[in-house]
């Protein structure tokens, strides 16, 4: 069956319902949007979308980070975080099994200036990739989110002078590399491996996004055995509201 799967950062949920997010997810119309930090707990705001269900993972410290989905497929369960110890504060994760697959929504610690927070990143990327691969070992995975990594070059407009910086560090691109060896497929890049110029997320400085000045960040990743059905991915880098755009995944599952 044809789905549509949609994927934001929406850098605040509150925030952005002030800037059309409900009209947006009237409009996609898709089977499931799935919503990276939005900095809120359950009840700080009405999302009015009632032929979703919802789902939420917020971080105990309030006004940061957190997941959502917004699923019109009902599935046969919800499940919050990663089974993994350390890694259940920050609403990082959310995933929806369904008979067919599973759907997870991830928020990737950001590794910050100076790559700060390095050794936090990496100890997620290892539990991350351990969880989704007990997953994938009983049916495929449809991965989403944003990943706060740009795997090559091409996913960034300045990859020279932005080399060892948070997002393109050696490290964060090989944890990348070990999770899509581990059995799984970057679905735009299978799709459009020669296209520059695409990206999800601009700064908010130096007209970045007007000069189309940004970083490939936000991802549909695929069980390979699935990645044959991906009939699209599309960047949807019309829509404001963010500093992220939205993705937007079409599949035959």
């Amino acid at each position: 069956m044809k789905r549509r799967f949609v994927s934001w950062n929406v850098n605040g949920l509150r925030a952005a319902l002030g800037k059309g997010f409900l009209d947006f997810c009237r409009a996609e119309d898709a089977d499931a949007v799935c919503v990276q930090e939005t900095k809120m707990q359950p009840g700080q705001a009405t999302v009015d979308l009632p032929d979703y269900e919802q789902f939420w993972n917020s971080a105990d410290k309030k006004g940061y980070s957190g997941t959502a989905i917004f699923s019109k497929l009902r599935p046969l369960a919800a499940h919050c975080d990663i089974d993994a110890e350390g890694h259940d504060a920050e609403g990082r994760a959310i995933t929806l099994e369904f008979d067919e697959f599973y759907l997870v929504t991830e928020y990737t610690p950001n590794a910050q200036d100076g790559l700060a927070r390095i050794g936090y990143r990496m100890a997620w990327e290892d539990a991350m990739r351990a969880y989704l691969l007990r997953l994938d070992a009983r049916k495929p995975v449809i991965l989403c989110g944003d990943l706060n990594v740009a795997h090559n070059e091409i996913d960034l407009k300045n990859p020279k002078s932005n080399r060892g910086n948070a997002g393109f560090s050696d490290e964060e691109r090989g944890k990348f590399g070990e999770r899509l060896a581990a059995g799984f497929t970057d679905a735009f890049r299978r799709l459009y491996p020669d296209r520059a110029g695409a990206y999800t997320w601009w700064s908010f400085r130096a007209n970045a996004r007007a000069n189309n000045a940004g970083w490939r960040i936000d991802y549909f990743l695929v069980s390979n055995r699935i990645a044959d059905r991906v009939e699209d991915v599309v960047l949807l880098n019309e829509v404001y509201g963010s500093d992220h755009c939205p993705v937007r995944l079409l599949i035959d599952i």
